[in-house]
């Protein structure tokens, strides 16, 4: 398969953006890297790099290109999954993008209940905002994503989801962990610990509030679930969270209340991939263990 070796160095230049950068990370030569690669333009008819005083960047038949490649790279990973299946031995490679909240309890339960399965098939799990788990799909970087209020969903194709409320989150100590029908405006009235703009908390509470005379006013914002859950711990503020983030939380001196949905509708968490996509053999079974899994935790199930 020596052409998927040109293909992979075309990726390494294009990731560099330097010819010298990606031969250093190669462990070839410059010089044999850039006669390789001025060989294939020669032979696709058409050059694919502009060639730059400080580098190089891919132009438009490159990105056409480095699309193919990272296609090419995810149809030979799945028909190797197929291949070992045939065996009856599962193996191969799952690679999950997914948001902050699944990675306290869920997925790693899930992660290790289906390699005690399959212990051949290894796992990529990288924690990402809900765009750029969309973008890591639409790039063949990741074969699932699940991830709470996707945004722009075009290249989405949803396998699975489930509803999931906002929950408020504080001290079990906090004067409102007791307080019968807890209501937004409650929470407000306290400090409050939000996670950024670009997180579906967030979004969910900037909506519910949108016309609202009492805007958000965080003491702390930041990307980190797990900083606002220990946050609360040592103010008495309140952060807020999906319920699926929430699982083991009691044991760690906290308090959560469910928000009304007259307050804050509740969002979706959606396992998808990308559209059209035929997933690998490993990746298609651990996204059936997760819709069995989501649909046990979904409200009123």
């Amino acid at each position: 398969m020596r052409h998927l070796l040109t293909l992979e160095l075309i990726e390494q230049v294009a990731k560099a953006g330097s010819i010298r950068q990606a031969a250093e990370n190669m462990n070839i030569t410059s010089s044999a890297l850039n006669r390789r690669i001025q060989a294939f333009e020669e032979e696709l008819g058409t050059p694919i790099f502009e060639r730059l005083p400080r580098g190089v960047r891919l132009n438009p038949a490159g990105e056409l290109l480095v699309q193919h490649i990272r296609a090419q790279r995810a149809d030979l990973a799945r028909v190797r999954s197929q291949i070992a299946d045939l065996s009856g031995v599962r193996r191969g490679h799952v690679s999950i993008v997914c948001s902050q909240a699944l990675t306290p309890f869920f997925l790693p339960a899930q992660i290790a209940a289906y390699r005690a399965r399959h212990p051949g098939v290894d796992f990529t799990v990288r924690v990402r905002d809900r765009a750029a788990a969309e973008r890591e799909l639409s790039n063949f970087s990741a074969d699932l994503a699940l991830v709470f209020e996707p945004v722009y969903m075009a290249d989405f194709e949803i396998l699975h989801s489930v509803r999931q409320p906002v929950y408020a989150v504080m001290s079990a100590e906090h004067p409102l962990a007791a307080k019968p029908d807890l209501r937004l405006r409650d929470c407000l009235d306290w400090p409050h610990v939000l996670p950024a703009p670009q997180y579906g908390v967030r979004y969910l509470l900037d909506n519910a509030l949108r016309n609202a005379s009492r805007p958000l006013d965080p003491v702390v914002e930041c990307d980190s679930f797990e900083f606002m859950r220990h946050y609360v711990l040592y103010e008495a503020a309140i952060s807020f969270q999906i319920s699926i983030g929430l699982i083991g939380a009691h044991a760690r001196g906290l308090a959560f209340r469910p928000l009304p949905e007259r307050d804050v509708p509740a969002g979706h968490l959606m396992l998808g991939q990308l559209r059209n996509r035929t997933l690998p053999v490993a990746s298609a079974k651990f996204a059936q263990l997760l819709v069995e899994e989501l649909d046990k935790l979904a409200p009123n199930a």
